[in-house]
């Protein structure tokens, strides 16, 4: 899985080992931000179960201001938590 689109397109993002999480595929974004992308920049955005968090951060990507991620899972947090310091670093540069 990886960022499709913005300043860190191609960012390649952690997973889950197991199937509980389903992350959403290229595919399926690439529909949904066709659609969602004039609304992206400098909005704020509320990923709700998150999983990866591959959606808020795509967002992130593509000019939002801020994300807030919600997911119940404690593997998921920790993944999400390691994607957003992937991202911080690669914003950085």
């Amino acid at each position: 899985m990886r960022v499709i689109s913005g300043k860190v397109r191609g960012l390649k993002l952690n997973t889950p080992k197991n199937e509980d999480v389903r992350p959403t595929t290229d595919r399926v974004k690439e529909s949904l931000f066709n659609m969602i992308n004039p609304y992206i920049m400098e909005s704020n955005v509320l990923d709700l179960f998150a999983g990866t968090g591959s959606l808020g951060i795509e967002c992130l990507s593509r000019g939002a201001n801020r994300c807030v991620f919600v997911d119940i899972s404690k593997e998921s947090i920790s993944i999400i938590k390691s994607n957003i310091k992937k991202l911080e670093l690669k914003m950085k540069v």
